[in-house]
């Protein structure tokens, strides 16, 4: 508790201790002018500086924009690295000289000079608004805007042309492939041997032990000539082996057995946007996806514990031929992939 008598400048604590009651306006620091404000040289110096990030942004985005056309992806992992790291150093270039060339010159070129306003009703008289239009254009002189018109013209060229790499790759794609019907069909088919990816050897159910994690793609895969990388994207498969007294669910809503002595096989394209899925703890048989950690109970169906997915993983219906190799029973009966608009994500 504390008391404090409106005559007196002190405050008295149960504890006997005082404090001020008021204490006095300490008033603004002396000003610590900076390099640039006292050195022509310094502020010449760096206003080349702050113009080379901006030109450099605006080169960046040119290379955006070129390298979206010249460099397409393809379909070799080599044409894909080298599109990527273009279009990455481009954007990088384009955002990084518009942040650190605005930044720096907002640090060390513009006005860091302390003003006091003193406060006043909402209203103000007109020739206080005279007096604040000006205060305006003096902060605008100040800053330096009216005198480094080609700082200023190629900043303001850098944040005009900037969208340019984000709107290229969007406008791009129109008029390309939206039939989002294909994420329902892949290449798994009644029979197909499920190989290891990427060699595509087929696996025999004898080679799965409990605990194994295997990267499965359709066998015949490596045989494709064209749209190879469009069916291993859909088709790509996580294939895991629990002890059978694990399994809470492994049939299809018809009651068809899915699974094989504990062996499942769940699509490895996670339900949220698609990232894959592959990080298997064994003890508690979760599976997370690395992009969002959504995390999926292979013992249960794949169906969703924790994180932003909305529908368990699809899974494929598996079973073993004469020989002991594992085959399909049929494709994913569910979409695989991200949850899109033609369909309920539930």
């Amino acid at each position: 508790m504390s008391t404090h008598d409106p005559h007196s400048d002190v405050v008295v604590h149960d504890d006997g201790g005082a404090t001020p009651a008021r204490f006095e306006n300490p008033g603004l620091h002396e000003h610590a002018s900076r390099q640039a404000d006292v050195d022509p040289k310094v502020a010449k110096r760096v206003e080349r500086q702050v113009l080379a990030l901006f030109t450099a942004s605006i080169i960046g985005t040119i290379v955006v924009v070129w390298a979206y056309f010249a460099l397409p992806p393809g379909e070799t992992p080599g044409s894909m690295r080298t599109s990527n790291i273009v279009l990455g150093l481009g954007l990088a270039v384009c955002l990084l000289g518009i942040g650190i060339g605005g930044n720096y010159y907002i640090k060390v070129l513009m006005s860091n000079r302390e003003y006091v306003e003193e406060r006043h009703e909402q209203r103000s008289s007109d020739a206080t608004r005279e007096v604040a239009v000006q205060m305006l254009k003096d902060g605008a002189e100040d800053s330096g805007f009216t005198r480094r018109k080609a700082l200023v013209g190629a900043g303001v060229t850098a944040l005009a042309v900037f969208p340019l790499s984000i709107l290229v790759p969007l406008l791009g794609n129109v008029g390309g492939d939206w039939n989002v019907g294909k994420l329902k069909h892949t290449m798994w088919k009644k029979g197909t041997k499920l190989a290891t990816d990427p060699t595509g050897r087929p696996i025999k159910a004898a080679d799965v032990t409990i605990g194994d994690v295997w990267h499965v793609i359709p066998d015949g895969l490596n045989e494709l000539e064209h749209g190879k990388l469009d069916e291993k994207a859909k088709a790509v498969v996580l294939l895991i082996r629990l002890d059978p007294r694990d399994l809470k669910s492994d049939q299809s809503p018809q009651g068809e057995t899915w699974s094989h002595d504990g062996i499942v096989a769940y699509s490895k394209i996670c339900t949220h946007v698609g990232c894959p899925v592959a990080l298997y703890e064994q003890q508690t048989h979760h599976l997370l996806c690395p992009c969002h950690q959504s995390t999926f109970d292979v013992a249960d169906g794949c169906k969703v514990v924790f994180g932003p997915a909305k529908r368990p993983l699809p899974q494929l219906p598996i079973t073993v031929d004469d020989e002991g190799y594992l085959i399909a029973q049929s494709d994913f009966t569910q979409p695989v992939g991200p949850s899109f608009w033609e369909r309920a994500t539930k």
